[in-house]
């Protein structure tokens, strides 16, 4: 999950800092002399989110070989691992060993809080004051207390990606701007015999999002920043998220056995239903494009029929209909990673290498300089969307961090399997944070 950002590479996201206020800060960055740098062979391990063939992987190994070019002192172990398995599973249990990654996925907010409380990561404040001020205000994210511990190399907020051509032929003249207007979609799509909407409830994540953009919508900005540092879900619009949510399953907007459908990375998933033209909508972040064309069977004509739209407003909500739900994927590294760990994170985020990024089309950079690599339509979209949004809350499960995400995101695909309410998902969530 992964897988957003800026105007000036979108990096005008309106983030608030109180995301990050909670947490243990580290001392001083243990900053090597230079002299030692590529002086003796270096093996980094690094994990990444990229686990399917496509431009993603392909490009992190293209950078991987370049870096080694540069250094060859250094050599990297390149494992590619699918979002969930990795955030979920494989992460926290090499964290705990000792044995981690020298260089990992890191979701930020809350997530690297608790890796932070646990001495898991390498304070890098000292060693990339340069790449923090081209980066904005987004690099705040992968910051505790002041200290930096990881860096973003994508950002922007999630919507819905669409098939033009469905919509078309349904007769949806423009893409919905409330949810009024989209039930309205849902049933012109319906009269055609097309699945209006696909989600992947079998991969937990992608369904709970439907349920945070409804929060989004229910609870006013200042709820969602306290929620996030307090860890505070008394304010009924939690409970007013479930209740939006459950409605809107029951108009039917999915399709049939969606509780057992993956995600993505594979053509029978929800976003492989997309993809290949056997669904019209998808909620997902703007990372999804670069997993299309991975799924998809004819990538000529997706791109000629997707399209992407921000989460529709609800009239009369309590939530600003401009703030919109996003967050982004850094790295970070281990706290006894070798000091060319960190140079390389520092390439990463190199204006030229997020150019090359941006240009494979699995998402938007964040380094000044790279906004010229965005030429995709649809990401263009995306980019814009991100920077006129007047505040973006990052990922809730990231937010309030793993113990309450996962507690969270269980009870509200409960919900989707119609065995669950609106009320046990604030339970679970207040259960969670009392751990």
């Amino acid at each position: 999950m992964a897988i957003k950002r800026r105007v000036t590479t979108v990096l005008a996201l309106s983030i608030t800092t109180a995301l990050l206020a909670a947490g243990c800060g580290g001392g001083e960055s243990d900053q090597p002399a230079e002299s030692e740098l590529y002086k003796n062979p270096v093996t980094l391990t690094w994990w990444h989110n990229a686990s399917q063939d496509g431009p993603g992987k392909e490009y992190w190994q293209k950078v991987a070989k370049d870096f080694n070019a540069l250094h060859p002192t250094v050599t990297i172990e390149i494992e590619g691992i699918e979002t969930n398995q990795l955030q979920r599973t494989r992460l926290p249990a090499a964290l705990l060993s000792n044995d981690p990654p020298d260089i990992f996925q890191a979701w930020g907010g809350g997530e690297i809080r608790e890796q932070v409380d646990a001495d898991y990561l390498k304070d890098i404040t000292d060693l990339v004051k340069d790449e923090v001020a081209n980066i904005g205000s987004s690099a705040e994210i992968w910051a505790v207390n002041g200290r930096q511990y990881g860096l973003p190399y994508r950002m922007g907020i999630e919507g819905i990606w669409y098939n033009k051509d469905m919509f078309q032929r349904a007769g949806i003249t423009a893409p919905p701007t409330t949810f009024d207007e989209l039930n309205e979609a849902v049933t012109k799509l319906k009269a055609i015999n097309v699945v209006p909407i696909a989600v992947g409830a079998g991969d937990k994540w992608p369904a709970a999002h439907w349920w945070y953009n409804f929060a989004m919508r229910a609870c006013s900005v200042d709820t969602l920043k306290k929620a996030s540092t307090d860890l505070d879900f008394e304010d009924p619009c939690f409970v007013k998220a479930g209740e939006d949510l459950k409605s809107f399953i029951d108009t039917q907007p999915f399709q049939p056995n969606f509780i057992a459908t993956p995600g993505q990375n594979d053509p029978t998933s929800a976003n492989g239903m997309l993809a290949n033209g056997k669904a019209a909508m998808e909620l997902m972040g703007d990372w999804n494009k670069g997993t299309l064309d991975t799924v998809a069977e004819d990538t000529e004509a997706l791109n000629k029929f997707i399209g992407w739209f921000p989460v529709p407003a609800i009239t009369g909500s309590a939530g600003d209909p401009k703030a919109a739900l996003g967050g982004g994927d850094g790295f970070a590294c281990a706290k006894n990673a070798p000091a060319e760990c960190v140079e390389f994170l520092k390439y990463i985020v190199s204006p030229e290498v997020q150019k090359g990024y941006a240009e494979t089309g699995t998402g938007l950079p964040v380094a000044k300089g790279a906004e010229s690599g965005v030429a995709d339509p649809a990401l263009r979209s995306v980019l814009e969307a991100t920077t006129s949004a007047t505040y973006v809350q990052l990922w809730l499960d990231t937010a309030f961090g793993s113990t309450v995400g996962n507690a969270m995101n269980d009870a509200i695909v409960a919900i989707f399997a119609g065995n669950g309410t609106p009320q046990q998902v604030v339970d679970a969530m207040k259960s969670a944070a009392r751990k």
